[in-house]
């Protein structure tokens, strides 16, 4: 069966006749390397010549290692055949294992107008790959879990179109009562099991699980091999199992290196990693204007709700938050407003959209909100319970 196509496949072939490279980075088993194969017949072979490597290969490491880069040049012109007046295009797959190729993608862009498509694992490597003379010859896109919408749309239950098209402000609309009593339980699924498309796709739950575990397990045996030491490999492990009850608190890192007997520098160190493998992502505080001066107490969330229920337990409520705050992070930056601990907002989006997020919404919810928001200047704003509410000011997950 053909794979479907991720929503950013769009976005990303509209670059391809830009002299940038395309560097694809997300978590393990995202699809990154299943959608940069898309993008390779995409591109066709009539107007250019295309090679693929894939890094875990040595030998096709092997091509990329020469002092001088006009013999690796040649290498690849002689891989593609008779045809060699064509643009080149390189596909590089985990291009983390071999970072020196940065400075052969920059010489080959630069002197024979080369274009890369490249994958890369982690967010923390890469900011590190790429020196600072890539800059302005690099596109960067983060590929992340499938949202909701994307996993209707790969169980077949939802056009391409309807996801494709739809905009934050199509989501403020009343919701559909029977929409939502007709996705109800694929919601359910997507609660417990996230958006890893070989999870989405599996029917079975059980193997859903192991699936899950797996992917669970190849984060510590490739993404940890950074960590050469075994007691910071334990220590990161005791990290994760301490910020799962802590899902949508500010983050105190005095208590965590209290809890975890590790310094406050290195619970930074861990949670940067963990959040440059893309294993968590912390929530910033609302700053209003260019006000970036409000940034401590960060709000932690995983990036997979199917990845934390194997990681540990949370509650409901818990759970139900860190599906929203992922769902809504497909529509733009999201941030949170706590002022002194006695006015709350959850998430707001890009600045101009203002939610709450409840199981069960209430009137005296909405007021709050509406209350709170005024006052930052946010006029657009919602409550989103996970219980249907026939209210024009409450919205179902569901369409998000």
């Amino acid at each position: 069966m053909k794979m479907k196509k991720r929503l950013i496949f769009s976005d990303l072939v509209k670059y391809l006749n830009r002299k940038e490279a395309l560097v694809i980075t997300g978590m393990r088993q995202v699809g990154k390397t299943t959608l940069m194969r898309q993008i390779f017949e995409y591109a066709g072979s009539e107007s250019v010549n295309k090679r693929w490597f894939d890094f875990e290969n040595p030998l096709d490491v092997k091509v990329f290692e020469d002092i001088d880069y006009e013999n690796i040049y040649k290498r690849i012109k002689e891989g593609v055949g008779k045809e060699q007046n064509k643009k080149l295009m390189i596909f590089i797959d985990e291009i983390q294992i071999f970072p020196e190729v940065t400075k052969i993608i920059k010489y080959l862009i630069d002197h024979h107008q080369v274009k890369f498509i490249v994958t890369g694992s982690s967010n923390y490597y890469l900011k590190n790959l790429f020196p600072e003379s890539l800059s302005g010859r690099k596109f960067l896109f983060q590929l992340d879990p499938l949202s909701f919408g994307e996993c209707l749309y790969f169980s077949g239950k939802a056009p391409e179109d309807e996801i494709k098209t739809l905009k934050l402000r199509d989501c403020l609309k009343k919701s559909d009562i029977f929409r939502h009593k007709k996705f109800e339980t694929d919601y359910e699924n997507y609660l417990r099991f996230g958006g890893f498309p070989a999870a989405v796709l599996e029917k079975n739950k059980k193997t859903k699980k192991i699936i899950l575990k797996n992917i669970f397990a190849s984060f510590f045996e490739k993404d940890l091999k950074i960590l050469s030491d075994y007691k910071d490999i334990q220590e990161l492990r005791d990290l994760l199992l301490l910020l799962v009850p802590r899902i949508g608190s500010m983050l105190d890192v005095s208590r965590l290196s209290i809890e975890l007997g590790v310094s406050r520098p290195k619970i930074y160190q861990y949670l940067e990693f963990l959040q440059g493998t893309f294993m968590i992502k912390l929530l910033p505080r609302y700053a209003k204007g260019a006000d970036r001066s409000v940034a401590g107490g960060k709000k932690v969330y995983f990036s997979d709700t199917g990845l934390l229920n194997i990681i540990g337990n949370v509650n409901d409520a818990q759970l139900f938050e860190n599906a929203v705050i992922n769902q809504l992070g497909g529509f733009g930056d999201v941030s949170f407003y706590n002022k002194r601990n006695t006015a709350e907002i959850d998430a707001i989006v890009g600045k101009k959209f203002a939610f709450e997020i409840k199981l069960k919404g209430t009137s005296k919810d909405y007021l709050k909100l509406k209350k709170i928001s005024s006052g930052l200047g946010l006029k657009k704003n919602r409550v989103i319970s996970k219980s249907f509410v026939d209210k024009k000011e409450f919205i179902s997950p569901i369409v998000l």
